[in-house]
């Protein structure tokens, strides 16, 4: 157990580890994850060092996204398991000190949700349908969506019922949006809340946390179609009708009393890609305390986005009043770190315009440095997790896992490829949610249908067997053979693996970074154009400093005379000096 998990605020230094639950640990043999899984590989977790654990929805629900199409808020999903299994993986967590967050999905239900059920059987103008948005369509009958707004899966953003009326979704037609000026709905996600803390929950992570609030009602949404569109998500002049709006924090004021009836109080941190002035709005200690800083997922391994997305996550803290940075590389959303890292860093171009390409032509399009793209994901993460504020890691990138950009199409899963104007213009997300790899002697064969991947065994995965003697499932993505240099228990072994590269990040930054994470302790340093450096006290007796250093540039870099190295991310030079794409902790004496 960490230190920073005795503390009520220990969010604010936190090292949290993103599960997505479908990928993670296969327990029964079906080829799915489940909440067992996680309770097997506590152990994992803890050696890890992290300080939390964060659940991607793990509720009952027809995984037209992925689980974020909910049908029940309050209950996990039959396929992974039961809420007493629930409880003792809590129990598990907590015992290891390790905190349990949970995804909440408030934006949208699922279209089997027993409201939208509701909403259906009840017709025009009931208080059932209030609780979506519903409109009348447009033409002689209404056969007209009530706008030209596009979802952003592709396809139309509204779904006519069989009396003709259209519902508005900003996702998959199976995740109908709520309305957040109905009481039913703050009502229902306040016993959500609820529900979950009493089970143990020490903190919600909110799921589009910019996009609750609506106004279709100021104008003709025929009017609001010419002018906006769903995918304009940064409400440059604050008149977008979907995203970002003011009101949405009261909702969060709202949420913030519930989650004050708790001691301590209930943590949350708000999925919100927002302009970067915007995001302390949300991380208010008023409202939910947290905001994620995508910057760096966003940014090339270019030292100008790099610089800009620490200076830009800082002032964001400094700015809410209260909160600490976040920081975040990977998510079930992005490209995996060390591929995009790896692929060319072209400034006319974020990663993921490179990275979707290239995942849309299986891995082709672009030559994948893996080399490279493994020494700037480590230099990465040196940088990022030796800055004051939290850190999010998602599953497998302690692995230095890679993108699998070459799933077959009719092996995938997310919606998005499948959707009106993207179909097949995007494979989605499928890439970096296949299953973990955790035994590398439990190597599948090469699979009947692509020599590139396995079938039968599943690097340990899921069991060899079912609990009836039966042969599992194979994963519900396919896993390529590389996995099995990645496997869990072979990078345990090696001294030079990612994971143990991590371990010993994570073991540091505990030891070493005060709890708080205060923003205002960090000095950044000029040590020339191609190179980030900062300074931070050290959490010691003998008041040292931390300084991290991480180079850009190819010509190498001089270490300062009065600091000692902790760790680096890449063997220096013969002359000791940093090299290009490398990074190094040091203590400093004053």
């Amino acid at each position: 157990m960490t230190l920073n998990n005795t503390r009520d605020d220990w969010w604010k230094q936190a090292v949290v580890y993103q599960i997505y639950p479908r990928s993670f640990k296969d327990v029964n043999g079906d080829g799915i994850g489940d909440i067992a899984g996680i309770t097997e590989k506590m152990d994992y977790l803890t050696s890890l060092g992290i300080d939390a654990i964060w659940l991607s929805p793990f509720y009952p629900s027809e995984l037209a996204d992925g689980g974020y199409d909910v049908i029940d808020y309050r209950n996990v999903d039959p396929r992974l398991g039961t809420m007493d299994d629930f409880d003792k993986m809590v129990e598990a967590a907590h015992k290891a000190g390790i905190k349990v967050i949970v995804d909440i999905v408030p934006n949208h239900t699922s279209d089997k949700h027993r409201f939208f059920k509701e909403a259906l059987k009840a017709g025009r103008g009931s208080a059932a349908r209030d609780r979506y948005v519903f409109r009348e369509g447009r033409g002689k009958n209404g056969e007209l969506p009530p706008n030209d707004w596009q979802s952003l899966f592709g396809g139309p953003a509204w779904e006519r019922v069989n009396d003709g009326q259209w519902y508005f979704h900003i996702f998959a037609k199976e995740q109908p949006d709520v309305n957040w000026k109905n009481p039913d709905i703050h009502e229902e996600f306040k016993k959500t809340f609820r529900f979950w803390s009493d089970h143990g929950t020490d903190g919600f992570r909110i799921d589009v946390a910019h996009g609750l609030a609506k106004d279709f009602d100021s104008k003709s949404l025929e009017e609001l179609g010419r002018e906006y569109t769903v995918q304009d998500q940064t409400n440059h002049d604050g008149l977008n009708p979907m995203w970002d709006r003011p009101e949405v924090h009261d909702i969060y004021k709202e949420w913030r009393q519930v989650f004050n009836e708790y001691n301590p109080p209930r943590f949350a941190v708000a999925e919100a890609w927002v302009r970067p002035d915007h995001q302390h709005l949300y991380a208010s200690p008023d409202e939910l305390g947290q905001v994620f800083n995508f910057e760096f997922a966003k940014a090339n391994w270019d030292v100008d986005e790099m610089r800009t997305a620490v200076t830009e996550g800082l002032q964001s803290a400094k700015e809410s009043g209260g909160s600490t940075s976040t920081w975040v590389m990977s998510n079930h959303d992005i490209p995996r770190n060390a591929s995009r890292y790896g692929l060319p860093q072209v400034k006319a171009h974020t990663q993921h315009q490179i990275a979707t390409d290239w995942i849309l032509r299986n891995g082709t399009t672009y030559i994948e440095n893996r080399e490279l793209g493994t020494r700037r994901a480590r230099a990465a993460a040196m940088l990022e997790f030796g800055l004051p504020g939290s850190v999010y890691i998602y599953q497998g990138e302690e692995l230095g896992l890679f993108e699998v950009p070459n799933i077959p199409w009719d092996r995938l899963e997310d919606p998005t490829p499948f959707r009106t104007l993207r179909n097949f213009t995007e494979k989605g997300r499928d890439g970096c949610r296949v299953p973990l790899p955790w035994t590398a002697s439990d190597e599948p064969r090469p699979a009947s249908w692509d020599k590139d991947f396995g079938e039968g065994a599943s690097f340990g995965f899921s069991p060899a067997t079912r609990q009836d003697g039966s042969a599992s499932a194979d994963p519900h993505l396919p896993q390529p053979l590389w996995f099995k240099d990645f496997a869990a228990d072979k990078e345990a072994t090696d001294p030079d693996s990612m994971l143990n590269f991590y371990s010993k990040l994570l073991k540091n930054r505990a030891q070493l970074l005060t709890a708080t994470g205060d923003h205002d302790s960090i000095d950044m340093l000029d040590m020339g154009h191609d190179v980030i450096a900062y300074s931070r006290p050290a959490a010691d007796a003998d008041g040292h400093s931390f300084v991290n250093i991480t180079n850009f540039g190819a010509a190498p870099v001089a270490l300062p005379a009065n600091a000692t190295q902790l760790m680096a991310s890449a063997d220096l030079d013969a002359d000791g000096k940093l090299l290009q794409d490398a990074s190094v902790w040091l203590l400093a004496t004053k």
